[in-house]
């Protein structure tokens, strides 16, 4: 199983990313994905997480800024709208999904690549 991530990149205060991770291999079910970031000097920190019921959670700092989807027809795959940046929002974003259920195991606290977001001011 992989998780692949895409979407980062430099933008403007004020501006809007999307960002997408698509999990790989014999999946049959996944409980929960989410998006967690890291700024230089700082740990990780959840961003955002949705389980395969559709319960977001969100950090309080992007809350009423970011959202959280999975896709209905295809709910390996997790999205992050991320509107109103600010130069705090400069991290580089992982993808994470946990109980990645296969036919053989159950894969917990999976990751993927990350992916750098710059907000200039």
């Amino acid at each position: 199983v992989q998780l692949q991530a895409s979407g980062g990149g430099l933008v403007q205060a004020g501006g809007s990313l999307r960002l997408s991770c698509a999990a790989s291999g014999s999946i049959l079910s996944i409980n929960v994905m989410g998006w967690y970031r890291q700024a230089p000097g700082k740990q990780r920190e959840l961003v955002a997480d949705i389980t395969s019921g559709g319960n977001t959670n969100y950090a309080d700092s992007v809350k009423g800024r970011f959202t959280i989807s999975r896709e209905n027809a295809n709910k390996n795959m997790v999205y992050l709208q991320m509107n109103s940046l600010k130069p705090e929002d400069t991290a580089v974003y992982y993808c994470n999904a946990n109980e990645v259920r296969t036919a053989l195991y159950t894969a917990v606290n999976l990751w993927g690549q990350g992916t750098q977001v710059t907000v200039s001011s």
